[in-house]
């Protein structure tokens, strides 16, 4: 099992605003294992098992060893639609609405 992700130990998730993806794909360029395309050119989270996550709002966690990658994405979205936070409290950590 991998270990997942946190800032100070807390476990973080992250998911992408459809509505707001511009189709660009540098967040499966950054992390392919957490993001991918699909066929009507917008990006997904991928579940633990690289299973598609369709469903809007839907969160995967996010492996530790890819927690920079996962960043990067959520900085260099041009459509500004990755969102990462804390899986304790839902407060986002990385993205448009962190803090």
């Amino acid at each position: 099992m991998q270990q997942e992700a946190g800032v100070e130990g807390e476990a973080l998730e992250v998911w992408i605003d459809q509505d707001l993806c511009t189709g660009d794909g540098i967040c499966a360029q950054y992390a392919p294992e957490v993001f991918e395309l699909d066929i009507d050119g917008l990006a997904y989270v991928k579940s633990p098992d690289d299973e598609l996550l369709q469903d809007k709002g839907a969160t995967t966690p996010v492996p530790l060893p890819l927690l920079t990658d996962v960043i990067d994405s959520a900085k260099e979205c041009p459509g500004d639609c990755i969102h990462v936070r804390r899986v304790s409290d839902r407060t986002e950590v990385y993205g448009p609405d962190a803090e």
